[in-house]
């Protein structure tokens, strides 16, 4: 993964509700699934099974995150296994098939959770984060973001 998405991952963090949280997690995964064909690709081995790794994490990061009150959690729960078993599958055989596979029952799900996302109306997690705002100006390739940070402290005093 690339510093930039690492900082972008991190800014989406700080600003996100407990929906947009599980989005981000999502897009952490298929940034780790494009780290895995790139790596697959250029016979890169060591680095398609760190990449593999981290899909790994982020799925087992989504199954900690299932509240199994709910009959949903169940079945999202055996999705996710199968998932990651997938990988790991794809792991010793060296084959994108089985990336492909889990890359594309959780582009199902995400296309589900974005749909339930645009209704969570809720506050973002992190309190006492940097406001931050973009697009009043433009970079060279992108938008410049602007952090406001009035409260230095942010809830730490000394």
């Amino acid at each position: 993964m690339k510093k930039e998405q690492i900082m972008d991952f991190t800014r989406r963090i700080s600003q996100s509700n407990r929906g947009g949280l599980v989005i981000v997690i999502y897009d952490i995964f298929f940034a780790y699934m494009e780290d895995t064909k790139e790596a697959h690709d250029n016979g890169e081995w060591e680095n398609y099974k760190t990449a593999l790794r981290n899909a790994s994490k982020t799925i087992s990061e989504l199954i900690s995150s299932l509240d199994f009150s709910y009959e949903l959690a169940g079945e999202l729960y055996r999705i996710y296994v199968f998932c990651r078993e997938t990988l790991a599958k794809a792991m010793y055989k060296r084959d994108l098939k089985e990336v492909e596979l889990a890359e594309n029952l959780m582009k199902k799900l995400y296309t589900a959770f974005a749909e339930v996302m645009k209704e969570d109306t809720s506050a973002p997690l992190m309190r006492n984060t940097q406001q931050i705002y973009a697009g009043y100006t433009y970079g060279k390739n992108d938008l410049v973001e602007t952090y406001q940070d009035f409260d230095t402290s942010r809830g730490f005093l000394v």
